[in-house]
């Protein structure tokens, strides 16, 4: 069991499990940092609530952003989508009289229609996704301002405003924990120990290497085991907000279409390597634009519960969020040059940085210091993307029959694969997915 703990860390894989090792770490550093200064602590059920339900919005355009940026794109509108978007649900409410479901409905389908919009130029009319959602940036904010006159409207439906900041079914409690957040918890977990069991089963299937099973089963224990835990410290406060439970809605659905899906394979297939794909038989195009599409979408609903929780739509809304999406993607392991992300590294990454901003705001520490270490952050958080590219396939030396990287590194010739000589059998990732 010791030999399976010390494999499953040797093996472990550090663009896809170091930003939960800073994450803890982080959480640590500011226990012991408040204790220390305030006496007081900082690991506390609430505080952990609060840092869930105060970085929902920008969880959930994380998410959205991540499925761009693994296409080979980037999307610098979404915050003034947001904007729009609250403002349309915020109208349909006090000026047009509709429900509170409507309402939302209006704001997601305003963020998808938006997202067929840019969509349309970047897949098909091929203008750069920088400079389509560049001046969307610029054309929604101040769509923004026409529709609120630059006014601030209030949300009076309370049914919206649980959207935001509400609670699920307080009144269920057993021996002091909320039972409905334990289920949820409990739901996580089979989830994560499903996924992983499919993707060995897959990866053997198709003769990849997956090396020895007892890692493998202590890595996935501990990851269901955390997911769990984290349910329970959610439970011991007031339990899991609304809003919680979308996201984990989200984080699970996302998950299974990027990894278990045809398009999620695409997606990931188009951001590797457009043109190979192309010719694989990937519709990158079509890819692309339901991706912005999906990114739209995601944004509408960011916009639903930024509005719900502030209880009213602002002109200036959503200002900068685009850029904390994004940092959250790279800090949750995206590539600068796509084709590698995971859905949970995205809300991983946006969790890093909200905990650093509740953290440091708790330490009084200035705004203008905390700008200065979060640009710090997700400056080495590219730099580890790239360090540790550099350290998987090794330097290019060119095409001497010694071979390149790894493989002259180890006296092996190009066509050496170890002392039968045998080339390994390499599935296509394109094709697996079909």
């Amino acid at each position: 069991m010791l030999r399976g703990v010390v494999d499953a860390v040797r093996g472990a894989n550090l663009r896809q499990y170091g930003m939960i090792i800073a994450l803890v770490f982080i959480m640590l550093l500011f226990q012991v940092l408040e204790v220390m200064k305030l006496d007081q602590n900082f690991l506390t059920p609430r505080n952990i609530t609060n840092a869930i339900v105060q970085n929902s919005f920008i969880l959930i355009l994380a998410i959205g952003v991540m499925l761009v940026i693994v296409n080979g794109h980037i999307d610098l509108s979404v915050g003034s989508v947001l904007a729009f978007t609250g403002a349309v649900s915020a109208i349909a409410l006090s000026d047009w009289g509709l429900p509170w479901y409507l309402a939302v409905l209006a704001a997601i389908g305003t963020g998808a229609l938006i997202g067929v919009w840019q969509g349309f130029w970047i897949a098909y009319v091929r203008i750069p996704a920088f400079i389509v959602t560049l001046a969307g940036m610029l054309l929604f904010r101040g769509l923004t301002l026409w529709a609120l006159e630059a006014q601030t409207i209030s949300i009076r439906s309370e049914e919206f405003r649980m959207l935001g900041s509400g609670y699920w079914i307080q009144d269920s409690q057993v021996a002091g924990y909320h039972l409905p957040t334990l289920l949820i918890g409990a739901v996580g977990a089979g989830f994560i120990i499903w996924m992983q069991s499919a993707g060995r089963r897959n990866a053997i299937r198709n003769r990849i290497d997956t090396g020895s099973p007892v890692a493998w089963a202590v890595k996935t224990v501990l990851l269901a085991a955390a997911t769990f835990g984290g349910a329970m410290v959610l439970a011991a406060y007031r339990g899991l907000p609304v809003i919680g439970i979308i996201l984990v809605a989200l984080v699970m659905a996302y998950t299974f279409v990027a990894n278990r899906t045809v398009f999620g394979r695409h997606i990931y297939a188009g951001g590797g390597n457009e043109k190979a794909a192309s010719l694989s038989g990937v519709k990158t195009k079509q890819t692309s634009f339901w991706v912005f599409v999906n990114m739209g979408a995601l944004a509408g609903l960011a916009g639903v519960v930024f509005t719900a929780r502030l209880q009213s739509a602002t002109p200036d809304a959503g200002e900068m969020f685009e850029l904390h999406a994004i940092a959250s993607a790279f800090i949750g392991g995206a590539s600068m040059s796509g084709g590698v992300g995971t859905i949970v590294g995205a809300v991983i990454g946006g969790l890093v940085m909200g905990v650093m901003n509740q953290g440091m705001s708790i330490l009084s520490v200035g705004q203008d210091l905390q700008s200065v270490i979060l640009g710090l952050v997700v400056l080495a958080a590219v730099f580890f993307d790239v360090w540790n590219k550099k350290r998987s396939s090794g330097p290019i030396v060119g095409t001497t029959p010694g071979g390149s990287g790894e493989a002259k590194r180890r006296g092996k010739g190009p066509d050496d694969s170890g002392p039968s000589g045998d080339q390994p059998k390499r599935p296509d990732p394109v094709g697996a997915a079909k």
